[in-house]
């Protein structure tokens, strides 16, 4: 809004807040309609319903939800959700995410998801879409899971997705200071018994409001700064109803089982193992060499969580994978993924990687069209 509004603006305003008021708020938060098709010990795969008459065609696309993140990450909004997207473009869409975890699920460690839930998952995707190879798309955690889990097992993966997945933590900002700390405060190795050990394995993990407030520490800025953005903005729907969308993914954030926070702690944090290309898991050590499938990384233009270079570096490290592309793209960790500038950039991105890598004879075809579709509703979502 402008220093001086114009009547258009001071219209708008009013109306967004009324609409406020008397409707509890902007955002479409429906959820993008979905069937179980998979569940077990906190997997449950879910396969979205094709969105009107759309036949969906071509390989499927599993997303990969983080730990301690709700999937509402891949589904935040009508107009800013990635399952919406890949739904209307017709493209077989699958997700997979676990559950509340408790206080019972502090035994389980990382094996437990790399092992198990993303390989059944991938394993059950490809079945139910008649035996097709799958792309997989991971975030933050789900893309460490997955790019773990492809290095560790044969899987039926047409290509690997890796969004703001950070491989090298020391060249995270909010985790380079307190390095030299983590070795003082933890103890000696994963069964050390220093201040940080005793108080996860006392809680059996990282319980919710903590996991809360370090992904609000992340993105401290725009905490601070945002009834300002909300007062400058209160004319523009869309970014109100970003900012709606947001809280309630941030609201709904999920425990870390206590084993899984120890190795993610020690090994990544304090060790920074990944930045090897090998991660020690269980009695093997699983090298980042052996993925031998298409891997496309992104980097946030903005990210504090997963910051470029701490990115980038696995590139390097993926020296099997017959192609590796690194693409930056606007935004900082959620929004890279799913926010507004993302339907312009990090969406078509992944159109155009999946059709690259489709089994499809005619995948150029069809990935010709849904990109026409796709600049269609972007331009038409842009005028709104």
């Amino acid at each position: 809004m402008d220093l001086v509004p114009k009547p258009d603006q001071v219209v708008a305003a009013a109306s967004n807040v009324a609409h406020k008021l008397l409707y509890g708020g902007l955002a479409d938060l429906r959820p993008m309609p979905r069937t179980l098709i998979d569940d077990g010990l906190l997997r449950e795969v879910y396969h979205y319903r094709p969105a009107g008459t759309t036949r969906p065609s071509g390989d499927p696309v599993l997303l990969v939800t983080p730990l301690a993140a709700p999937a509402l990450c891949y589904d935040l909004r009508r107009g800013c959700s990635v399952v919406e997207h890949f739904v209307t473009q017709g493209r077989p869409t699958y997700l997979v995410e676990y559950g509340e975890v408790s206080f019972r699920d502090r035994g389980l460690g990382m094996e437990h998801w790399v092992d198990e839930v993303v390989p059944a998952a991938v394993r059950a995707v490809s079945d139910h879409a008649g035996g097709r190879p799958v792309h997989v798309v991971g975030w933050s955690l789900g893309g460490i899971f997955s790019l773990l889990a492809a290095a560790g097992a044969e899987l039926p993966i047409a290509s690997l997705s890796v969004l703001g997945s950070p491989v090298d933590v020391t060249q995270v900002p909010l985790i380079a200071p307190l390095r030299p700390l983590l070795h003082l405060a933890s103890g000696a190795g994963y069964t050390g018994n220093g201040l940080v050990t005793r108080a996860y394995q006392a809680m059996g993990g990282a319980p919710k409001p903590l996991v809360k407030w370090a992904f609000q520490l992340s993105a401290f800025q725009k905490l601070v700064t945002k009834p300002i953005a909300l007062a400058t903005h209160i004319d523009d729907q869309d970014f109100l109803a970003q900012i709606e969308a947001v809280d309630r993914f941030t609201a709904n954030m999920i425990a870390y089982p206590g084993r899984t926070f120890g190795q993610l702690y020690h090994r990544m944090a304090k060790g920074n193992q990944l930045a090897t290309g090998e991660f020690e898991l269980g009695e093997r050590t699983l090298r980042l060499a052996d993925i031998d499938v298409p891997v496309l990384v992104f980097g946030g233009s903005t990210d504090g969580i997963a910051p470029i270079p701490a990115v980038r570096t696995m590139v390097p490290l993926l020296s099997a994978s017959p192609e590796v592309r690194f693409e930056v793209v606007p935004g900082g960790h959620l929004g890279m993924l799913t926010g507004r500038a993302a339907r312009r950039s990090t969406w078509p991105v992944l159109d155009e990687w999946i059709d690259q890598w489709s089994g499809d004879t005619e995948a150029a075809t069809i990935g010709t069209n849904r990109r026409r579709r796709h600049t269609s509703a972007a331009s038409r979502a842009l005028s709104r």
